[in-house]
C-alpha cells in the first residue's frame, strides 16, 4: 500500500472511523439526554412520593429529602439544555464550536445543588427554633428505604454515563444522586431512632443534610470552574502525547506543550520538537503531519501548532557548551528544565529556553540566568525565552 510520509491510507481510514466527529458527538449526545430523561422520570417519581409522606408524617427532614430530588430533575433539565447547546455546528463567531456551553451547565447544575442546601438549611434551623414530632410508620421507612437503593443504582449509572462519554453536567449529577442517598439514609436512620428510644433528631439531620449538599455544590462549581479558566493538563495525557512525539528518532525533544480546551473531548494542542539542523523543511513537513496523525489516532488530541527547536549535530565545542550552560541553568531549584539550545560559533550568537516554576518571578529568574550566562559568555549575543511551568512538573 501507497505511504506517504509514513502515513498510509489505513491510517488514515482508522482514524476516520474510530473518531469520526460528528458520529461520536451524535452517539454522545444522545447518551446524555437519555440518560438523563431517566433521572428525570426516576427524580420525579421520588420526590412525588416523599413530598406526599414527608408531610403525612409532618417530617421535615423527608420533605427536605423530596425537595433535594426536585434539585435533581431542574439539573437534568439544564443539563439537556446545555447539550444542545453545546452540539451546535461551529459558526463564524463561534469557529471552534459551543463545547464549552456545557460547562456552563454544569456550573449551573452545582449552583441549583448550592441554592437547594441553603434553602433547606433555613427550613432546618426554623425546625430547630420551633420543633414539632414526626409521625413515623412502616410505609415512611419503605419509601425512604427504597428511595436509598433507587438513588445507590441511579448515580452509579449517571455517573458511570458520564464518564463515558467525557460529560462533565452528568458526572456532577451522578455524584449529587449518590450524594442524595447519604442522606436518604441518614433521614432512616433518625426516623429508627425515634421510634425505637423516643429521641427526635430529624431536624438537626436535616441541617447536617442541607450542609452536606451546599458542601457538594461548591465542589462541583470549584471543579467546574477550572474548567473554565483552564486548569493543568492532566499529566498522563501530556505524558502519552510526548512520548508518542519523542518516539521518532528524529525527535531529541518535545518541549513547551500546552493543550486547549473547547469542550468535552474537544482537545487542541501545540508543542515544539527539537529536530537536527540538517533536516530539509520537506522532512520536517513530513514528519509533523505523521506525529498529528499519530497524536490524534492515540489520543483524540489535535495537534494544531508545531513549532521546531532545531540543535547543533556537527561540532564537539558546541556540545561543550552546551553542557555548561545546562549546569548552570539547573543548578538553581527554580529552572525546571533547558531546552532548545543551539549556538552559531561564527556569529557569536546563542539561545535556548528556560521553563521556570512559579516559585520565582520570571523577570527575575530570567536576570539571574541572563548575568549568569553573560558572565561566562561576553562575547556572545545572548537570548533566553522564558517558559512557564504548564505541563512539565506533574
Amino acid at each position: 500500500m501507497k505511504r506517504a510520509c509514513g502515513i498510509t491510507a489505513a491510517d488514515i481510514m482508522d482514524r476516520m472511523i474510530c473518531r469520526d466527529p460528528q458520529e461520536a458527538a451524535r452517539i454522545r449526545d444522545s447518551v446524555i439526554v437519555r440518560t438523563s430523561v431517566i433521572g428525570i422520570l426516576t427524580n420525579i417519581l421520588l420526590a412525588s412520593f416523599k413530598a406526599v409522606v414527608g408531610i403525612l408524617s409532618n417530617s421535615i427532614a423527608i420533605t427536605m429529602d423530596a425537595l433535594n430530588n426536585l434539585s435533581d430533575v431542574l439539573s437534568s433539565v439544564i443539563t439537556i439544555v446545555g447539550t444542545k447547546l453545546a452540539g451546535k455546528r461551529p459558526d463564524r463567531e463561534h469557529p471552534m464550536g459551543h463545547g464549552r456551553g456545557e460547562y456552563l451547565t454544569a456550573m449551573a447544575v452545582s449552583s441549583v445543588i448550592f441554592y437547594a442546601g441553603v434553602a433547606a438549611a433555613i427550613e432546618s434551623l426554623k425546625k430547630i427554633a420551633d420543633p414539632s414530632l414526626p409521625e413515623y410508620d412502616n410505609l415512611t421507612l419503605s419509601v425512604v428505604a427504597v428511595s436509598v437503593i433507587v438513588k445507590i443504582f441511579l448515580g452509579n449509572f449517571v455517573k458511570r454515563q458520564g464518564l463515558k462519554v467525557v460529560s462533565q453536567s452528568l458526572v456532577a449529577s451522578g455524584k449529587d444522586a449518590l450524594y442524595d442517598a447519604v442522606i436518604s439514609v441518614s433521614v432512616l436512620i433518625s426516623a429508627v431512632i425515634f421510634l425505637t428510644s423516643g429521641i427526635c433528631l430529624e431536624a438537626y439531620v436535616a441541617l447536617f443534610i442541607s450542609l452536606y449538599i451546599v458542601k457538594a455544590g461548591i465542589e462541583m462549581m470549584l471543579e467546574t470552574l477550572n474548567h473554565l479558566l483552564g486548569a493543568r493538563a492532566d499529566s498522563k495525557k501530556t505524558a502519552q502525547i510526548k512520548q508518542i512525539l519523542t518516539s521518532d528518532p528524529n525527535v531529541r525533544g518535545a518541549y513547551d506543550l500546552i493543550l486547549y480546551n473547547f469542550g468535552p473531548d474537544k482537545d487542541y494542542a501545540s508543542v515544539h520538537l527539537e529536530l537536527p539542523d540538517i533536516m530539509k523543511v520537506k522532512d520536517v513537513d513530513c514528519l509533523t503531519r505523521k506525529l498529528e496523525t499519530e497524536v490524534y489516532r492515540q489520543t483524540g488530541v489535535v495537534l494544531a501548532g508545531v513549532g521546531v527547536y532545531s540543535y547543533n549535530t556537527e561540532n564537539s565545542e558546541i556540545a561543550v557548551i552546551q553542557n555548561d550552560v545546562r549546569k548552570k541553568v539547573i543548578a538553581h531549584d527554580w529552572a525546571i528544565q533547558f531546552h532548545g539550545f543551539y549556538v552559531d560559533l561564527a556569529a557569536k550568537e546563542m539561545r535556548f529556553d528556560v521553563v521556570m516554576s512559579f516559585d520565582i518571578d520570571h523577570q527575575d529568574g530570567l536576570k539571574i540566568i541572563y548575568d549568569e550566562i553573560s558572565s561566562a559568555y561576553p562575547d556572545f549575543h545572548i537570548e533566553i525565552s522564558p517558559d512557564v511551568d504548564i505541563s512539565v512538573s506533574d
